[in-house]
């Protein structure tokens, strides 16, 4: 499904925690009517209590408010937050309360990877920052870094229809039937702004493909610059091809990843694919200063995104993602520019020699993570055609 552009919005990057945190927790505190909010990840950490005892305040004071965290990234949150959060009366569920994904059958593995908030249907936020503190990790992993947007406009409404889809199956499920919703969608924002943005999601039925594809199609018809960041990244066949196929018509490609890492596995797996990618000129950046979590992109003037998902098979094959899409040059260029102050101050480069140098345990190891990476994705029920190809399930 293409992208739905919507005119007439107002949208604020947000550098990490330090930017995100201040403007949520006014905004919760100028709720009047509704706020609805997702995560991943509700950390039992000084911020998690902020914003959890501004979600009470807000239903203290007669606002409706409804919160879905995932049951895995989210496991500590039914002792920790949702008793007292019900007894202010928060509506509360969870989105497949298991408490690991082992096996890794697909069910498991299907997570609410989302982090987005919509108040009063007069702001919303949308990217790839958790309910946790920037300083919550070990010592090397912090600060976290990583990106979302604040948005006014009528951008809204999309995110409204597709948050409130995602909470009725899940009060269904859960056989909650006073959570579920039936009022009719109130009437759509007004524009707030200038800036032209879509709505991209994910999930297992009418959006499987739709970042993808987003992706696909633009680094297809990219003509100058492509400039990603990512967490997790191990793209399939069809978007590394995308990859090399701009390299080789000139545009200038440049991945930011990793090099500090929570995930080992994942972590050595994409090592794995770094001579292919320095071999078709592809710039690759280890960002070392602290954790990147970041999902964004850039590509040429004014193509940006700014989200919860992965360049990964977890991500494009099984999770629940949200992105933002922009096509505005003002927001592109300021993406752009904060990526590559990364870049510039606290990454280090790849080079191919390094890679031919590496040492043979190295190179097993790295290979072995990447094998033991596409077993799990064939084990979850994917062969490698959903993965390699790139689609959904």
């Amino acid at each position: 499904m293409k992208p739905e552009y919507y005119p007439g919005n107002r949208l604020q990057l947000l550098d990490s925690g330090q930017d995100y945190f201040p403007r949520l927790l006014a905004d919760l505190a100028a709720a009047a009517s509704e706020i609805h909010l997702e995560t991943y990840i509700f950390a039992d950490d000084a911020i998690g209590h902020a914003v959890a005892g501004a979600l009470a305040a807000a239903a203290r004071r007669g606002v409706r408010v409804r919160i879905l965290v995932d049951g895995f990234g989210a496991r500590n949150f039914a002792a920790d937050f949702r008793p007292q959060l019900l007894e202010a009366g928060v509506q509360c569920l969870i989105y497949r309360p298991e408490i690991s994904p082992w096996p890794p059958r697909r069910h498991r593995l299907r997570r609410l990877h989302r982090k987005t908030v919509l108040i009063d249907n007069r702001v919303g936020y949308i990217g790839g920052i958790n309910i946790i503190a920037d300083e919550n990790g070990p010592p090397e992993l912090i600060p976290r870094r990583d990106y979302a947007v604040r948005i006014e406009g009528p951008l809204l409404q999309a995110m409204r229809v597709a948050l409130l889809r995602v909470w009725e199956g899940v009060a269904w499920a859960s056989f909650r039937r006073r959570y579920r919703l039936r009022a009719p969608l109130p009437p759509a924002p007004l524009p707030a702004g200038e800036q032209k943005a879509a709505l991209l999601r994910r999930d297992c039925f009418r959006n499987r493909n739709d970042i993808f594809a987003a992706y696909l199609d633009a680094l297809r018809h990219a003509e100058s610059d492509i400039l990603i960041a990512n967490a997790y990244f191990l793209p399939g066949y069809r978007f590394r091809h995308a990859l090399g196929d701009a390299r080789r018509r000139g545009v200038r490609v440049r991945i930011l990843l990793q090099g500090k890492s929570d995930h080992a596995l994942l972590h050595y797996a994409t090592r794995a694919l770094y001579g292919a990618l320095l071999a078709e000129g592809i710039e690759v950046y280890e960002y070392e200063r602290s954790f990147l979590h970041a999902k964004v992109a850039v590509i040429d003037e004014d193509w940006a995104t700014v989200g919860s998902a992965n360049i990964d098979p977890f991500s494009l094959l099984l999770a629940k993602e949200g992105n933002l899409l922009a096509r505005d040059r003002a927001f592109a260029g300021q993406l752009r520019a904060s990526l590559e102050n990364l870049i510039e101050n606290g990454s280090v480069r790849m080079h191919p020699d390094a890679i031919k140098r590496m040492p043979w345990h190295s190179r097993i190891l790295r290979w072995c993570s990447y094998g033991l990476v596409r077993l799990l994705v064939d084990v979850a029920g994917y062969g490698s055609r959903h993965w390699q190809g790139g689609e959904g399930d």
